[in-house]
């Protein structure tokens, strides 16, 4: 049976584990977190994610899958940490680095190390040389085939999407990078085991790159769309209306705005291409800086019609970082809620169903409540529409008509939404 050892069961690592551990391998997750690690060993995930819960149960149940604060020696062993980055947008890898620095002693001849953490280029063969320097007694692969080599190194970026990762793990296809051919073709073995989706090797640092320009690309047409929703509203066009029409051109696709770019992904990658290249990637740097500006934008826009009322109260419909996700990192609309708590002197309701408490760094205060949607309603003196979750797709937008209301995603310009509406509510903010 093929032993692999997991570091790192967050958002990734975690549904990764139970997804090999459901095909028959032998799965041991490593992670710091105790609590975490407890949670798993009893069946229950400690983030939601659909489907995950029940493969995760039948993993523990099976004994396919044990979750522990030490490593072990493994056919594969996986790292899934997270690369975020510093002040100044510099690329943090100190998370790879620890990972690398604990697995050293539990490397033995025949162990395949895969990188899947997003990364900037060159990480691999920076990882490669960290092993090696902390195991002299192995030998590792150089970028000339080295037949003599015991252990392989490769990097298999992540690509799937929160909501949908288990279909995606099985689905998407595959990038594998290894340090040699040979590398490539060992991580292979293990991925063409549960992946339906195409497999295609290459170099480490093209798959490095691949991923990063994946989620730039990505980033750059959101930018296109944020930039268009901020100049609508400074010449009075319905930006959603307008996109709507432009795309009726067969070769035009613009996205819809929002309140800026949030995740793990979309809003950290880009930087290790620009820290890459800083003087060539001037259109990566510009999107980005756009996307990061959005949230500022729309909180300038709220604290302009707050200064309306003597104890204004906002409320604030979503704070995950994207729609029908329950996750908070990065999430501009997150950002623009502490921002109004931060301010002082309003009152600040949130509504998100998918949220079931609000997060530490801002429950404690005093003028913060997580309410339902007749609440937010109800309460709010403005209403800010900030993330598009389906259940808000629902509401009968008729009854907020009385209400000062900001749209950043679009909800009240859907075109089921009668034309009526759009007339009798000139207090709507439609960008």
């Amino acid at each position: 049976m093929t032993k692999v050892c997991i570091v790192g069961l967050g958002y990734i690592g975690l549904p990764t584990a139970a997804m090999m551990a459901s095909r028959g391998f032998e799965v041991v997750g490593y992670d710091i977190n105790e609590a975490a690690v407890a949670s798993i060993n009893s069946g229950k995930a400690h983030f939601h994610e659909p489907d995950l819960q029940m493969l995760l149960s039948a993993a523990i149940n099976t004994g396919r899958l044990t979750a522990q604060t030490s490593p072990e020696e493994a056919d594969y062993i996986i790292i899934a940490v997270p690369t975020p980055f510093h002040d100044g947008k510099k690329p943090d890898m100190s998370h790879v680095e620890s990972a690398c620095d604990i697995i050293a002693p539990y490397l033995r001849p025949g162990t395949t190390v895969i990188l899947e953490s997003t990364s900037p280029v060159g990480s691999t063969e920076i990882i490669t040389a960290r092993l090696a320097s902390a195991r002299p007694d192995l030998t590792f692969p150089q970028y000339k085939e080295s037949m003599d080599a015991q252990i392989a190194v490769a990097h298999c970026p992540e690509r799937i999407l929160p909501g949908n990762m288990l279909r995606e793990l099985v689905s998407n296809d595959r990038i594998i990078g290894g340090m040699t051919e040979t590398c490539s073709e060992r991580a292979r073995k293990l991925y063409e085991t549960f992946v339906t989706g195409r497999i295609f090797t290459t170099d480490c640092r093209t798959a490095e790159f691949v991923k990063l320009i994946e989620n730039a690309y990505r980033d750059v047409n959101i930018a296109f769309a944020n930039e268009l929703s901020v100049v609508c509203d400074r010449i009075g066009v319905d930006v959603w209306h307008a996109i709507e029409l432009a795309n009726k051109h067969p070769r035009v696709s613009i996205l819809q705005p929002g309140t800026g770019v949030g995740g793990h992904c979309i809003a950290v990658d880009p930087w290790f291409i620009v820290d890459s290249a800083p003087e060539e990637a001037r259109l990566i740097r510009v999107a980005r800086e756009v996307n990061d500006h959005k949230p500022d934008y729309i909180y300038d826009r709220l604290i302009d019609l707050a200064d309306r009322f003597k104890n204004p109260v906002i409320s604030c419909f979503g704070i995950t970082y994207k729609a029908d996700v329950g996750d908070l990192r990065e999430s501009p609309s997150l950002r623009i809620v502490k921002k109004l708590i931060e301010r002082g002197g309003i009152r600040v309701l949130v509504c998100d169903p998918l949220v079931k408490s609000l997060p530490s760094e801002i429950a404690t205060c005093s003028d913060i409540s997580l309410v339902d949607a007749d609440a937010a309603r109800r309460e709010g003196d403005i209403v800010a529409f900030l993330v598009a979750h389906k259940q808000f797709k629902r509401l009968e937008f008729n009854r907020f008509l009385h209400k000062v209301v900001v749209d950043a995603t679009g909800l009240m310009s859907r075109p089921h939404e009668i034309e009526q509406d759009r007339r009798i509510n000139s207090h709507v903010a439609h960008w």
